[in-house]
């Protein structure tokens, strides 16, 4: 199949891999991870006896684009205080790839009526004069607390197809801004109208399952009820693939998605 002029390949199979990323990668504090998650609302009781794992790699076959270094120099902060700056689009180490948005789009009841999941606000900072991290994920009704670490004044600006748009300002490290997000979107674009060059990402998910791919190109996703599930993996410039995946209980499965060019 093609998606947006692209080449899309998919293996998958049964199994166990060590993979380091999980659902809701990203923390209240550089370095913490969010507290215990708690349930919220009504939902299908899911046994936590019987779920199983899903880990993961996303793949990118051939070779990626250049990573283009990013000129800063219209803001002397950025320029002086920044250091190097790489375009973030396609981010290779190994042939994975970092930076996909993996959900669960459909599957068991169990699993797509879970309540509301609470964690701790997803932290997207602006450091460095870019965006960190690149991509951040939410469950639907979770907040996204945007920060400002630089000694700059930055402008965050939310350009989405569902939600409510975020259009603020921040000073030099100004106070955190915090914004809620009820409505499921894949790849909402985050721009600062005052340096063109920063771009981020913003997921909202329907379920508690998803994840995004860490610098290894893997993912895990945890906890999840028994039954046949749609996955999907979606990159802000080759789009979404799907796959159909059996979770077994108490078991582990694999899953690997594969990005290549033309």
């Amino acid at each position: 199949m093609r998606v947006f002029g692209w080449t899309l390949t998919v293996a998958i199979a049964a199994g166990l891999a060590g993979c380091k990323s999980g659902r809701n990668e990203a923390a209240p504090a550089e370095g913490a991870k969010p507290g215990p998650a708690a349930a919220a609302g009504s939902g299908v009781p899911i046994d936590p006896a019987t779920t199983g794992t899903l880990e993961g790699t996303v793949h990118f076959a051939g070779r990626p684009p250049e990573r283009l270094k990013i000129d800063m120099s219209q803001d002397p902060v950025c320029s002086a205080t920044g250091g190097e700056n790489l375009a973030e689009q396609f981010v290779v180490h190994d042939g994975n790839l970092a930076n996909v948005y993996v959900y669960v789009k459909n599957g068991p009841p169990a699993a797509m009526m879970t309540g509301q999941v609470l964690t701790a606000p997803v932290v997207l900072d602006q450091k460095g004069c870019r965006y960190v991290p690149h991509v951040v994920a939410v469950m639907t009704g979770g907040t996204v607390e945007f920060r400002n670490s630089d000694g700059t004044m930055h402008n965050i600006h939310t350009m989405p197809q569902s939600n409510p748009a975020v259009d603020v300002s921040q000073g030099p490290k100004g106070a955190p801004e915090r914004k809620k997000f009820d409505t499921p979107e894949a790849m909402m674009p985050v721009r600062c109208n005052n340096h063109p060059w920063m771009n981020a990402f913003i997921n909202v998910s329907a379920t508690p399952f998803f994840a995004v791919t860490d610098a290894e190109g893997h993912f895990e996703i945890k906890g999840l009820p028994p039954g046949t599930y749609t996955l999907a993996a979606v990159h802000e410039k080759m789009g979404e693939q799907t796959i159909t995946i059996k979770i077994a209980s108490k078991e582990s499965a694999k899953a690997v998605f594969t990005y290549s060019r033309k």
